[in-house]
C-alpha cells in the first residue's frame, strides 16, 4: 500500500475542495463538465487492464468460497440495500438511487489490501475478482431498474446508452490491450506497474470536474449529507455480522472468513460514480453520494479489519 493509497480519503476531500474553489470560477464551472466522461473512460480502461479478467476459471475452483461470495454479493446484498434504502432515504430520490448504486457493485481493487492487513486469503479474494467485475456489469441496471424504477430518476435507454460507454468500451478496450501484449510478458509488466497509480489521479480529477460543475449543488444540500451516512453505516455492520455468522456456519477457517467478509463488504464507487456521472447528468446528487461513500469506506474497512485481527 503505497503513501498515495494510504492518503486516498485525504485526497478524495482534497479532490472536491479543489473543485469547490474552482467552481467559483465561471470559466472553469463552464467548462468542467466537459472533462468528466474522458477521464472516467480512461480510468476505466486502466483499472481493467490491472484486472486478472482472464483467469475467471480459477474463480470457481474454491466451490463453497465463490457460491457464498456471489450468493451474499449479488442477491442478499441488493435486497439489504433496497430495505435500507427504503427505510432512510425513500423521500430522497436520488440519494435513494446513489445509495442503491454504491451497494450493489462489490469492489475490485481495495478489498485485497485490507484482506491482506486482516490476514485473510488474498489468493482466494483475488481469484473471486474477475467474477465479481463482470457480474456487477451486466446486473447494475438490472438493480437500478428492479429497485429504482418507480422513482422516476431512472430511464432505460439512457441507462444503457451509459453503460455502453463508460463499461463497456473500456473493458472491451482493456480485452484487445491484453491481447495485443500475450506474448510480451516483460513490456506488459512495465507497462501495468507504470500505470498503476493513474486510475485514482483520472478518478480525482473527475471529482474535481465534478464539484467544478455542480459544487454549489453541495451548498444547497449540505443538510442531506448526514441522510446517507446513516444508511451506509447499517449496511457495515450487518453486512459485517452476516458474513461472519455464514462463514462460521459453513465452517470457513479464519483466512477465509476474513476474506469473505472484506470481499462482501467493499464497494466499487469509482464504476458506479462513472456510471452514475453520465447517467444521472442532471441529479448531481446522486453522484455526490457516490464520493461521500467512499470517504467512509476507507476508514470503517480498516477498523474491520482490525477487528477481524482481535477475531482471530
Amino acid at each position: 500500500m503505497n503513501l498515495f493509497e494510504k492518503l486516498y480519503s485525504l485526497v478524495i476531500i482534497l479532490a472536491v475542495v479543489i473543485g469547490l474553489l474552482l467552481g467559483q470560477l465561471d470559466v472553469v464551472s463552464g467548462r468542467a463538465e466537459a472533462f468528466i466522461v474522458p477521464l472516467l473512460v480512461a480510468m476505466l480502461y486502466i483499472t481493467f487492464l490491472q484486472i486478472p479478467v482472464e483467469n475467471i476459471k480459477e474463480s470457481i475452483k474454491n466451490k463453497k468460497f465463490t457460491a457464498l461470495s456471489l450468493l451474499i454479493n449479488f442477491i442478499w446484498v441488493p435486497i439489504l440495500a433496497w430495505l435500507l434504502a427504503f427505510a432512510f432515504l425513500s423521500n430522497h430520490p436520488a440519494l435513494y438511487i446513489g445509495f442503491i448504486m454504491l451497494m450493489v457493485t462489490p469492489c475490485t481493487d481495495w478489498y485485497l489490501i485490507f484482506t491482506s492487513i486482516a490476514k485473510g486469503n488474498v489468493a482466494l479474494s483475488t481469484a473471486i475478482l474477475p467474477l465479481n467485475l463482470i457480474l456487477q456489469i451486466l446486473l447494475l441496471p438490472v438493480y437500478l431498474l428492479l429497485f429504482g424504477g418507480t422513482t422516476g430518476v431512472v430511464e432505460w435507454s439512457f441507462l444503457l446508452e451509459s453503460v455502453l460507454l463508460i463499461l463497456l468500451i473500456p473493458f472491451i478496450g482493456a480485452l484487445l490491450t491484453k491481447a495485443l501484449l500475450r506474448n510480451k510478458q516483460h513490456i506488459k509488466e512495465t507497462f501495468f506497474s507504470s500505470i498503476s497509480l493513474l486510475p485514482m489521479i483520472f478518478l480525482s480529477l473527475a471529482i474535481v470536474a465534478m464539484f467544478s460543475a455542480h459544487g454549489q449543488l453541495l451548498f444547497n444540500h449540505i443538510d442531506l449529507l448526514w441522510k446517507i451516512t446513516i444508511p451506509i453505516l447499517c449496511f457495515f455492520v450487518i453486512n459485517f455480522m452476516i458474513g461472519q455468522k455464514i462463514g462460521k456456519a459453513m465452517n470457513l477457517c479464519y483466512a477465509d472468513r476474513a476474506s469473505l467478509s472484506l470481499t462482501t463488504l467493499a464497494r466499487n464507487s469509482p464504476i458506479a460514480l462513472a456510471i452514475a456521472m453520465t447517467a444521472f447528468p442532471d441529479e448531481p446528487l446522486i453522484a455526490l453520494t457516490l464520493v461521500i461513500g467512499p470517504l467512509l469506506e476507507l476508514p470503517i474497512l480498516a477498523l474491520i479489519s482490525q477487528v477481524l485481527l482481535r477475531l482471530r
